[in-house]
């Protein structure tokens, strides 16, 4: 870009000297979970369902009130497994904007992902866009809660039940967030999350697959273990996604903290929104009143027209003043390889302006308020410097 260098250079050296980042890992007790690992090798159990992932699973579904829990290594295999679970084949419809893994995790099935565009006020998929995409070999609708923001969870179910089509979730951003009241987690054939350690919630690395349906979390359990139903005996396909006991431990010990990580998480929001609200063309993702939230993100979205630079130029600034801001889900899933070589079925208008314009800020136990006002005035500089550069070379010109 044209004028980045010019814009980063705020005030000689960086506004921090210590980088501060995206999505560092929270950890809770390690007093907690030392002596949980100790337990674990005193037993010599590591993995193979032992004692840590049995309570973590039941843990985890007494907190979303949700009949079964299969933790699993990671998210990305929840949802491949998951998808065979549900029987999901030929044609699944899901948003571009969400991680690359959504849709991985259904072409690595052979399932293709047919891309929808999103509602520019909630960045989830857009129901009324839905039905359009539907074809003779459309199985599923796999909504994806961004931000944590549940998906129209109930204009989605009736376009399912009234189309005979399956209904899951992507729930990697959405631990302990509700949608009317009811945790994410307990809605269509089943739900995933994702516990990798850029989560506000992690296990190192991990996932789980929540499902009300009995059938559904049989066939995810066999599928986890190869399809072992016994000692020596298959049942059904399957392959090792099974979560190891100190992954178990380490999400044990951070749910403990689960209450205090998400204060936190509120706390900066709120820094976030007193800071960002006098400037202009930087606008604060709302999430949904009345619903809880573990604000695991902090995204704004910038107007280039209002704000007088674009998104890029002020990632740039951040970076140059150790401020590690990222774009999400820059570019979309249909712009990357191989779904960037298919003819989209419809156009994105939306998605590809959010691609554009979203921003994640810092957030997390590693930030303190002090640190968001520091961050805030950065942007607020940096709109500054770009008006007058534009003033100044309009003066030349």
């Amino acid at each position: 870009m044209s004028n980045a260098r010019e814009l980063a250079i705020l005030g000689g050296t960086p506004a921090f000297a210590e980088r501060l980042h995206v999505g560092r890992p929270n950890v809770g007790d390690r007093a907690a979970l030392q002596m949980r690992i100790d337990t674990m090798l005193d037993r010599v159990w590591l993995s193979n369902d032992g004692p840590l992932l049995q309570e973590f699973e039941a843990r985890l579904a007494e907190l979303l009130g949700v009949r079964h829990c299969i933790a699993v290594c990671n998210g990305t295999v929840a949802l491949q497994i998951m998808a065979k679970a549900c029987d999901l084949s030929g044609e699944v419809i899901m948003p571009s904007f969400t991680f690359v893994a959504t849709a991985h995790a259904l072409e690595w099935q052979g399932v293709t992902p047919v891309f929808c565009d999103i509602d520019p006020r909630t960045h989830n998929m857009d129901p009324t866009k839905v039905e359009q995409l539907i074809t003779d070999a459309t199985t599923g609708i796999l909504g994806v809660h961004v931000w944590g923001r549940p998906c129209d969870v109930d204009a989605l179910q009736e376009i399912a039940d009234r189309r005979g089509l399956v209904l899951a979730f992507d729930a990697a951003h959405a631990l302990a967030c509700t949608h009317r009241g009811r945790m994410l987690g307990n809605f269509g054939a089943a739900e995933c999350f994702s516990f990798h350690a850029t989560k506000f919630f992690n296990t190192f690395e991990g996932g789980a697959i929540t499902t009300n349906d009995d059938e559904v979390a049989t066939r995810c359990r066999l599928m986890r273990n190869f399809g072992f139903d016994g000692p020596d005996h298959v049942s059904s396909i399957g392959i090792n996604g099974k979560m190891t006991e100190v992954c178990a431990a380490m999400g044990l010990t951070n749910l403990d903290s689960l209450d205090d990580f998400i204060a936190v998480n509120i706390r900066n929001y709120e820094a976030y929104a007193e800071s960002l609200g006098p400037i202009t063309g930087i606008e604060l993702i709302q999430l949904p009143e009345g619903e809880r939230s573990n604000h695991q993100y902090v995204v704004v979205t910038v107007d280039e027209g209002r704000a007088g630079l674009s998104r890029n130029e002020l990632q740039a600034v951040l970076t140059a003043e150790n401020i590690l801001a990222r774009r999400y889900f820059y570019p979309g899933c249909h712009a990357m390889v191989p779904y960037s070589l298919r003819e989209l079925r419809v156009p994105l208008p939306a998605t590809e302006q959010l691609t554009e314009q979203a921003l994640s800020l810092p957030t997390g136990t590693a930030v303190d308020p002090d640190d968001i006002r520091a961050i805030c005035e950065v942007i607020a500089t940096a709109l500054d410097s770009s008006a007058r550069v534009r003033e100044a070379r309009g003066a030349v010109s």
